[in-house]
Parts: structure tokens; C-alpha cells; sequence
């Protein structure tokens, strides 16, 4: 069987992709699959390079570049070339895709509709839960609806944003106390998140945001602990062991998830059993209440006072060697390249019930 390795993209994750990308191809089993690596480059050109029967030896040798023939570098600063192709040639029986594209076009459900316009199966969530996942409004209303609780947040728009700011600071500031924390409304991987302490650095930082994205998220910061939680299954949940981010800064930016190497994951966090199994099952309602399917991870605060909030679900977390979703199954007795292949089985499950159903023309 073909697995279609789809990575990189046009999102600010794009080089987060690649080294998720890596550490899969280097836990895949195999003796099962082929594994058909395409490239999508920052421009949108889709690049599929050399059939795979084994890992290649560095992240960096997953940035293709358009050549008359397909070959992978055989060192480090070596150049890998593929073949231009259209998103639709991907198309195959007996094959499966396996998306690692962190941000907007690629977990947002933009990607996971050209895979079921294409009738594949395909890792991960579908498209409206990948859609309500990505957009923390959408997401913050659902979670609303499914009765969990949140931190108290405003929503602000470009539009609204351009034409009276001033009411968007009474808002702000009417409802919520500093520091507040601003994120856009979708994306990953702590991209373009900001802390504000005042007027001033509330105003800088939804600038911030809109660099991203027409819609903003303004929420009340709080003193937690920040604590996740795995999910793994389609309607048979599983949730994994908590694990929690000691932070060495105020809080957990983009450039310390991923540039900084004294960053700790305790695994297990260290919670009373009755808390644990409360986010468990906040993890459950939440991905449910996304529809979500194959896997996410679900992000919760903590108070001192075991007060719970959650925060967000990522339904693409990342899987790179570091990432905090592979660890927390680990723990929990599921090693890495078994994870991999129960969510291509869950794929194929998913898929193959997908096409039971029965469509009235």
C-alpha cells in the first residue's frame, strides 16, 4: 500500500511540517507501505519526489525542487529534486494520505476537502472538524454550547478593528483585565501570539495578530498551568496520560517550542487522579463536540486551585522528536511507530464505513 506523505506548505509552519514529516518517515513500518513524499513549497507548487523504502537520512533533504528526475540528496546540503505535479494526480487506489501540514491550508479543512473530492481516506480529522479546530471563535462557541469551561475572551475583526478601535478597547478592557493574550483567530503553533500589560502593547499586538489572519482573539490571561492531553480514535475515543509545559518564559511562544532546548514536558503531569480523569473527559466532550476523528490534542489551564479551562484542540498536533502529542502516547504504552500505524488504520476505517453509506440521487 502508498502512503501519500503530504508536507510543507504555504502556512508559517511550513518548516515545522518538514521535521513532523522526518520523524514519520522514520517511524513508518516499512515492511507495509511505500511512502510517496510530495512537497508543497511556500509558493503552492506541489512537488512529488522518489518513492520511499526507507528514511532518508536528514529533515533537510524533504525540500524539493523541481528536477527532470526524482532523487533524494545523499548528504546533508545536498539538493533533492521531484516532479511537478497537480494536486490531483495524487489520486490512487490502495493508498493513503497522510497530511502533516501545520496552519492555514493544511489543518484548517481546506486540504482535507480535495481529499474527499479525490475519495481517498486520509490521517486526521475531516474537514468541519479541522475547520472548527483551526478557528479558536468557532471553536470558543462550541466548546461554549458543549458546556465547557473557558477563560472570558473578545473577538475582534479587521473590519471593526479599522473603523473604531475605540470601542474594541472598551471592550477589551470592559471585560477583561491584563494581562490579556492575542492570538489570530486561526493558526498554530504559538504564530503571532502576543502578551499585553497595557493599552499600548494590547494595541501592538492585535496588529500582531492581523498580520495572520482577518480575525483576532483577545483573552483574559489567567495564572495556570498549561496541561494537554492526547486524543487518539474516531467514535471509540482514547485519551492519554496529561502532560504539562514548564515554561521558562511567560509563556509558551513559538520560539521557545521550538528554538529553545531547555524547555521541559513533564509526562505525566503531576495532577490529584480526579483531575486527571476530569480532563480526560473534557478531552472526549471537546472532540466531539468537533467531530473529530483519527486524532487531536486537546489543551487545557490549570489553576492552582485546580480550576480547569480549556484552551484550545490542535487536530494536527505536531510529531516532530520533541512534540508533546507522540510523548504523551508514549507514556501512556503506545510507541511511536505503532501510533503512526493506528492512525493510518483509523483512516482506512473511517473511510470504508464513509463509503457504506447510501447517497439518494
Amino acid at each position: 500500500m502508498k502512503i501519500y506523505l503530504i508536507y510543507g506548505g504555504k502556512s508559517a509552519e511550513h518548516d515545522i511540517s518538514i521535521l513532523t514529516a522526518h520523524s514519520i518517515i522514520k517511524a513508518i513500518y516499512f515492511n507495509y507501505y511505500e511512502v510517496v513524499p510530495v512537497y508543497i513549497t511556500k509558493a503552492g507548487a506541489w512537488i512529488q519526489g522518489q518513492s520511499l523504502s526507507e528514511p532518508v537520512a536528514f529533515s533537510e533533504n524533504l525540500y524539493l525542487e523541481p528536477g527532470s528526475e526524482k532523487r533524494f540528496a545523499d548528504s546533508q546540503d545536498g539538493k533533492s529534486y521531484g516532479e511537478l505535479i497537480s494536486p490531483a494526480d495524487i489520486q490512487s487506489e490502495d493508498a493513503v494520505i497522510f497530511p502533516v501540514l501545520h496552519g492555514p491550508n493544511g489543518e484548517d479543512g481546506t486540504v482535507q476537502g480535495l481529499f474527499e473530492v479525490l475519495n481517498m481516506p486520509y490521517v486526521g480529522c475531516g474537514v468541519l472538524a479541522s475547520a472548527s479546530g483551526m478557528d479558536k471563535i468557532v471553536s470558543k462557541h462550541l466548546f461554549q454550547q458543549a458546556g465547557l469551561p473557558q477563560v472570558p475572551y473578545v473577538a475582534v475583526t479587521r473590519n471593526d478593528w479599522k473603523n473604531d478601535r475605540e470601542k474594541i478597547f472598551i471592550q477589551c478592557e470592559g471585560s477583561l483585565i491584563y494581562p490579556m493574550y492575542i492570538k489570530p483567530a486561526n493558526m498554530g503553533s504559538s504564530v503571532g501570539i502576543s502578551k499585553a500589560t497595557n493599552l499600548e502593547e494590547l494595541t501592538a499586538a492585535i496588529e500582531t495578530a492581523f498580520r495572520y489572519d482577518r480575525r483576532v482573539v483577545v483573552e483574559q490571561g489567567i495564572e495556570a498551568r498549561e496541561i494537554e492531553i492526547a486524543v487518539l480514535g474516531n467514535d471509540d475515543v482514547h485519551t492519554s496520560v496529561p502532560g504539562e509545559i514548564v515554561k521558562t518564559k511567560d509563556f509558551y511562544d513559538y520560539e521557545e517550542k521550538y528554538g529553545n532546548e531547555e524547555v521541559l514536558l513533564q509526562i505525566p503531569a503531576e495532577l490529584p487522579e480526579e483531575i486527571t480523569a476530569k480532563l480526560q473527559n473534557y478531552a472526549t466532550i471537546a472532540f466531539r463536540a468537533l467531530d473529530g476523528s483519527g486524532l487531536s490534542r486537546c489543551d487545557f489551564f490549570v489553576t492552582k486551585n485546580n480550576e480547569i479551562y480549556i484552551n484550545e484542540v490542535n487536530t494536527l498536533p505536531g510529531f516532530t522528536s520533541r512534540s508533546m502529542y507522540p510523548l504523551l502516547w508514549e507514556q501512556t504504552g503506545l510507541k511511536y511507530s505503532d501510533l503512526v500505524e493506528e492512525l493510518i488504520q483509523l483512516a482506512l476505517k473511517r473511510h470504508e464505513e464513509k463509503l457504506s453509506y447510501q447517497f439518494v440521487e
